[in-house]
């Protein structure tokens, strides 16, 4: 495959696997985009609703989005090939009154040699009244050195009145050590949605914090962590949702656990009025023995009806 020269930058074979591995390479460059690839934007888009500019005291960018915008695509993904680089950015996300928006974010490391690669992305989310967004962040880790793979995502959610934001967080594989903070304030008739899908094998390690106020008359969220813990890889989710004013959430975590991995959750609903209605749940498991031996009699090997299992349940 011929190398694509991206503003004096070479994307060669390697960066658009990864690439392809956390957004569809043929949707990439629908809409406004940004393009950063071992601590620097290599290619930039901006649309008539949309404008990206970058930020002059640290790094990263702020993305705008204008009021009354409509089905507008942003996509903002970071590549790392570079080992022993840690690259940490800085982006905001100010989304106009009414405006309704897709957003693509992400990280993929390629390491192939003994120093740790890192990205700590910091998001936050500024929704005007009335604004919807629909954020996918999906994090893939690649490569045959000994060097660790570490991803560190935070995001912040500031939602006012009737806005709502719709998460959906995607580990795909290969990621040693993460650490991923949400964080959510939502004030009258907001509605913030979480749902995460982590998978980890080996010696990995994951660890989730999700921390929601609802602040507002009838705001609501609502968490879903699913996850698989194979090997010896540890995985910890911890929640907390306080609900200060008439609301309502439901938070959620099922793990399905193997071999010597280790799994622990702790949710926690804080009431501080008399009309929130918080509710929480968590469940942790090895894959029932029945299931497999029902796919077992349909020809699969126990090896692939464990894997069937466990498509269907992160799907």
């Amino acid at each position: 495959m011929e190398k694509t020269k991206l503003n004096d930058e070479l994307l060669n074979n390697v960066d658009e696997g990864v690439l392809g591995e956390i957004t569809k390479l043929d949707k990439l460059k629908t809409g406004a985009y940004n393009i950063r690839k071992n601590g620097q934007g290599i290619e930039r888009k901006v649309t008539e609703n949309v404008n990206i500019v970058t930020k002059t005291d640290k790094p990263g960018i702020d993305i705008y989005v204008k009021e009354n915008s409509k089905f507008e695509i942003v996509h903002i993904p970071v590549i790392i090939t570079e080992s022993g680089l840690t690259d940490v950015v800085y982006n905001d996300f100010y989304i106009g009154k009414n405006a309704n928006v897709f957003i693509v974010a992400g990280c993929g490391i390629h390491n192939d040699h003994h120093k740790d690669s890192q990205h700590d992305g910091i998001h936050r989310f500024f929704l005007e009244e009335g604004a919807k967004v629909k954020y996918v962040e999906k994090h893939y880790g690649e490569g045959e050195g000994t060097g660790k793979r570490i991803l560190n995502p935070v995001t912040e959610v500031y939602l006012k009145k009737g806005s709502s934001l719709e998460m959906e967080s995607v580990q795909i594989k290969g990621v040693d050590s993460t650490v991923r903070e949400t964080k959510g304030v939502l004030e009258e008739g907001a509605n913030f949605v979480v749902t995460e899908k982590i998978m980890t094998h080996g010696e990995q390690f994951a660890k989730t914090i999700f921390n929601v106020e609802l602040n507002g008359n009838d705001s609501s969220a609502h968490v879903t962590s699913r996850s698989v813990a194979a090997d010896n890889s540890k995985q910890y989710f911890i929640s907390k949702i306080y609900g200060n004013a008439k609301c309502f959430s439901h938070s959620e975590c099922d793990a399905i656990i193997q071999d010597n991995a280790i799994v622990a959750a702790a949710p926690e609903v804080i009431a501080n009025n008399i009309d929130a209605n918080l509710i929480h749940e968590a469940a942790i498991g090895k894959i029932a023995g029945e299931q497999i031996t029902k796919l077992m009699t349909l020809g699969l090997s126990e090896q692939e009806a464990e894997q069937e299992i466990i498509n269907g349940f992160l799907r």
